[in-house]
């Protein structure tokens, strides 16, 4: 009838009111993060960057599938991962909320509306990928973070996104970050995100699949040289994503 039809319109135009202040809201709180690389993290961002998360993942239909995360230990710990697609990290820090990841990203991320404000209060650092000398303050900063149990540190060790979706080489200085930590470090595999923009444009939900490869103890990674660490980690990487 009318009358139902009004109050669905009406219902509608309640719930974007609700989006719109919503939006407003997260804008307006945004603008107080400082242009600068923060030593503690803040937890008032760090619920707003999960919750908001949370809503962009449902809105945008994208279902997580996990394995392995019973065999993470407790505590902080560096995360190293295969790069498809610029929706990995959003879903990683999502799935692993409980070890308040910090990714190691390029500097225009952090110029993002909104969510470019919230990941610096979370400790989120710029890194340059181009030129390894300039990105060693970076890493040692990373390091100081983890090591002081601040916050757990996530990165790409290829550096940048694989379009043909092979592992790149590795950029080895990035698993130094748990060695002067000395903290283990967790090796994921992640799939299914570079479908997720063109499934968007054709209505049509994404799935994802995280797997929890391996977890290398600290014992181990401090036995390890950098170099050493890389070329096993690879090797596990590949063989997760082959099968």
């Amino acid at each position: 009838s009318k009358e139902q039809l009004m109050v669905i319109l009406y219902i509608l135009l309640f719930l974007l009111a609700l989006y719109s202040l919503y939006i407003v809201f997260l804008f307006v709180v945004s603008l107080f993060v400082k242009n600068k690389d923060y030593e503690k993290e803040s937890k008032f961002y760090r619920f707003l960057l999960d919750s908001s998360t949370k809503r962009v993942l449902k809105f945008l239909r994208i279902r997580v599938h996990t394995e392995g995360i019973d065999s993470i230990p407790e505590g902080k710990l560096l995360f190293v991962e295969n790069h498809r697609s610029n929706y990995d990290p959003i879903i990683t820090w999502y799935v692993f909320k409980k070890y308040h990841l910090a990714f190691l990203s390029k500097k225009e991320n952090f110029s993002i509306p909104i969510f470019g404000r919230f990941i610096r209060a979370c400790c989120f650092m710029a890194i340059d990928r181009k030129n390894i000398r300039n990105a060693v303050p970076t890493i040692v900063k990373a390091s100081e973070l983890l090591k002081n149990d601040e916050v757990s540190i996530a990165v790409y060790p290829e550096g940048t996104r694989s379009k043909e979706c092979t592992l790149l080489p590795f950029h080895n200085c990035m698993f130094k970050i748990a060695q002067m930590a000395e903290k283990p470090i967790v090796v994921l595999t992640i799939e299914g995100t570079e479908k997720i923009f063109r499934n968007i444009k054709r209505l049509k939900p994404s799935d994802v699949y995280l797997k929890v490869v391996d977890v290398i103890p600290t014992e181990r990674v401090i036995a390890l040289r950098s170099c050493e660490l890389s070329d096993e980690i690879r090797n596990k990487m590949e063989e997760n994503l082959r099968g």
